[in-house]
Parts: C-alpha cells; structure tokens; sequence
C-alpha cells in the first residue's frame, strides 16, 4: 500500500509518518508540503536523518490521486478544498483537520471563521471517533479525525449520556493540554518563558471544539444541553487531560459506573478503565494510542466525575488515524500502533 500525508512538517504529520513508516501494510510513504517543495524531511526533522529520508513534494492533485491513502495534517481551510478532488478519484481521505468534522457549514463558519468545505463532502465525512463508529468507518471513503480535546471528552461522557444516566444540562469540563497541541509555529502564547512554570486558561467558551463535542452528545441524545467547556495550557509537550463532571438522574454506586464503563469498551483494545480508587496521569498514557480513563461518584453532591486522559499527538490525532485507517483498509484496528506507552 502507498500512502502520502500532506502537511508532515508539523508535529501531528511527523507522528503520522513515525507510525505509517513502521507500519506492516505500508510500503511507501511520501510527504507533501504546501510551501517546502524539494526540502528533505530530516531539515524539519533531524532524527529521521538516514533512517528514511524523503523528501517533500509540493501540492498536485494528479499525483496525489495515485496514492491509496492521503492523510491531511493541515491547519484549517487546507484540506476542505483539497479532499473533494481526492475523493472523486477514488483515493481514500483521513482528515486531521476540523473541516469536515462539523455537519453544519455555517456553524463551522461561525466557530472556525471561514468558509466551509462544500456541503455534499460534509455530509458524507464520516466521523472517526474509533470506539463509536466502527461500522461507519470501515465504509468510509472521507474519514474526519476528531480533535485531540474532542477525543479525550467524548470518550469520558460515551456510556453515561448514551445511557441517559446524567442530567443532560449538567455537564461541565475542564481539560488541560500541553504545548504541542497548538502545533509547532513559534507564537508568544506557547513561548517558553510565557508557559513554563504556568497554567494559563484560554478561549473561554469560545474553543472550537465545542461545536464538535455537542454535536456528538447531541447524536447519542437529542436531549442533550450545551455544556461548559473550558480549556488550559500546561507546561509539558504532550498530554490531555479531561475531568468531566455531571449530575447524576438518580443515585449511583461506583460499581455501577465501572460495569458501565467496562461493559461499554470491553471490545475497544485502546481504553482502559481504571479499577476503583485509582485515577490515570497524562505520563501514563505517553506515546500511545491508549484513552485511561476513571471514575468517581460523590453520594452526596449526586455528581458523576470521569478523568479520561490521552497523548494528544497519538489517541488525539496521528494514532487515532492510523487506528481509522486500519479499519478503513479491512485490518486488525492495532496494526502499527505500539502496545505499550513510554515511561517515564
């Protein structure tokens, strides 16, 4: 199989290309660039250096539509005018940008700020959320990878708001992100001196994601009420954690929510419930594929709190597409992904 990925210059496409280069089914990858054709990979990435070398060819559509699978790893507006063309040449589309995660062109125009990608392409962009939408997957032919805060978000709400266990006004989330999930361009906001030694709250009630996380809960329940979401920028470079709260509809054991949780992703081989007591760390889950994720019941406030922790650069955009991809081509949705995260 040969596969390109578009924008590996940033730190999701180097991830990707780390993992599509050790994958099983890929005999080559290739890389594209907007605006470093002919450059060397290893120039952005010196720790590839000889291991394998590519370098980066610029934006063609003929090319690109030669290739079995092209993976976006662009900021917005990119691959909503690219991947139509790709589609209707039969090339299979992973999208880790938000262009067609939001069904709604004009709520992505509103939340993003510019034009949407063609209304035809998002209705039919299936959303990769992994655990929840297997079938749909394996169909797809334009796949549109959740956002990194999304993933850990959704993951943690699932089983509760699909069960209508939680009051559908009641949920409030707080998640934390390090520095590499605004990407890698230098910007005064993820300067060192600015983050180091600090935590720093952000886009309040304005994140771009938000849209996308209720249009899911809304999926699962048509009930569903907006939510609080806020974000925080952490001194460290990868992680994410999301602490979840809500107001249980009638009283709760923790035995209950982990049969619940357990029950909900005893066939899911990348999340992992914690026993009772125990909470999971970011660092525990670093340079995996893995979502930990724990829980919490207080008898007397009646609130459910979940902790769902991932890597964002893995679980919250390259592993989770590698993971869709995997389904996509009719494999094994672990192939390539390592089985055990880096510690410490």
């Amino acid at each position: 199989m040969k596969v390109a990925i578009i924008g590996a210059t940033g730190y999701s496409g180097a991830e990707l290309f780390r993992l599509l280069h050790g994958h099983p089914h890929v005999d080559r990858c290739d890389v594209y660039s907007s605006s470093q054709d002919g450059i060397h990979l290893s120039e952005s990435f010196p720790h590839i250096g000889d291991i394998d070398d590519v370098v980066l060819h610029k934006l063609d559509i003929e090319a690109l539509a030669k290739y079995d699978a092209v993976f976006f790893a662009t900021p917005p507006g990119v691959s909503g005018e690219w991947a139509p063309a790709l589609v209707d040449r039969g090339v299979k589309v992973i999208d880790l940008s938000g262009d067609f995660r939001l069904k709604d062109g004009a709520l992505y125009a509103q939340w993003y700020g510019r034009e949407a990608a063609p209304a035809a392409y998002l209705e039919r962009a299936v959303y990769g959320l992994t655990e929840w939408n297997r079938e749909a997957i394996r169909e797809a032919e334009l796949l549109s990878n959740p956002g990194c805060y999304p993933t850990a978000t959704l993951l943690g709400l699932a089983p509760l708001v699909r069960e209508g266990w939680v009051s559908e006004d009641s949920v409030i989330v707080d998640a934390k992100s390090g520095v590499s999930g605004a990407g890698r361009k230098a910007g005064l906001g993820t300067h060192f001196s600015e983050v180091n030694e600090n935590v720093k709250i952000y886009k309040v009630n304005t994140h771009q994601h938000i849209p996308e996380i209720e249009q899911m809960l809304g999926t699962w329940n048509e009930a569903m009420e907006p939510i609080t979401f806020s974000t925080h920028l952490i001194p460290m470079t990868r992680g994410i954690m999301a602490t979840m709260y809500a107001k249980a509809k009638q009283p709760l054991s923790l035995s209950d929510l982990l049969d619940l949780y357990k029950t909900s992703y005893e066939d899911s081989p990348f999340v992992r419930i914690r026993k009772p007591g125990q909470f999971p760390a970011t660092k525990e889950v670093y340079g995996s594929n893995y979502c930990d994720i724990g829980l919490a019941y207080d008898e007397r406030t009646g609130r459910v709190t979940v902790v769902a922790v991932i890597d964002n650069l893995m679980k919250g955009a390259a592993g989770q597409a590698v993971q869709n991809f995997n389904l996509m081509m009719g494999w094994d949705e672990a192939e390539g992904l390592p089985s055990l995260p880096i510690y410490p």
